[in-house]
């Protein structure tokens, strides 16, 4: 990998986790819209948890930290980097299933890549 797509790539996760961790500490505890128009419509309480309630991510919080911003911020942090995680992973075993046929970095796929072009 290039050092130019490196620092593409450092500066996007840097960008997500700076979102995911800081944004979420000015997001509303307000209840989203669908909360919001249950209620509005006299049908809110008939609402049941979900069987993911007692999960340690549940409610975009991390179970077991008291302060409600920073157990937010920490939550949106572990997302971005199990999304990451999940991504990086399909992506290898995607490629390595491909047979390995990968071509270098920045080649248009379809294209010969410089071996085959000199040869």
């Amino acid at each position: 990998m290039s050092r130019r797509n490196r620092a593409f790539l450092l500066v996007g996760l840097l960008a997500a986790l700076l979102i995911a961790g800081v944004g979420s500490y000015y997001a509303s505890s307000s209840p989203d819209g669908l909360e919001w128009s249950a209620e509005e419509e006299g049908f809110g309480s008939t609402a049941r948890d979900s069987a993911t309630a007692g999960s340690p991510l549940a409610d975009y919080a991390v179970s077991g930290v008291d302060d409600g911003r920073l157990s937010g911020g920490l939550a949106g942090v572990i997302g971005v980097a199990v999304t990451l995680v999940l991504a990086g992973g399909l992506t290898l075993a995607l490629r390595r299933r491909r047979g390995g046929d990968a071509t270098e970095a920045g080649a248009v796929p379809g294209e010969p890549v410089a071996a085959d072009r000199a040869g």
